[in-house]
């Protein structure tokens, strides 16, 4: 899923795997909750997160099939990744 919040001229696409929308997950010191008021927008095919990631300014990505297609778009890279309970986590800047 993917939903698109703009702010002062600036788009930031919050992108997650649908199957962990609304759930919480915690590891060692880190408590990460998918909330649905940030994740939950529409459902998106490869090729539409494709171009979605290229228009933005921030990205906001949660999920091991969103981020392997940030890193296939280039976007990602393997370091810049956090897991927590085996799910992928990262976050790309435009500056």
């Amino acid at each position: 899923m993917a939903k698109k919040h703009e702010v002062e001229y600036k788009l930031t696409l919050a992108v997650c795997d649908k199957e962990h929308i609304g759930k919480t997950f915690e590891e060692g010191n880190i408590c990460f909750t998918a909330s649905e008021r940030f994740y939950k927008g529409e459902e998106v095919t490869k090729e539409e997160l494709l171009k979605l990631l290229e228009e933005a300014d921030s990205i906001n990505l949660f999920g091991n099939k969103c981020v392997a297609i940030a890193i296939e778009k280039g976007l990602v890279g393997e370091k810049s990744i956090i897991v927590i309970k085996g799910i992928k986590h990262a976050q790309v800047y435009r500056l």
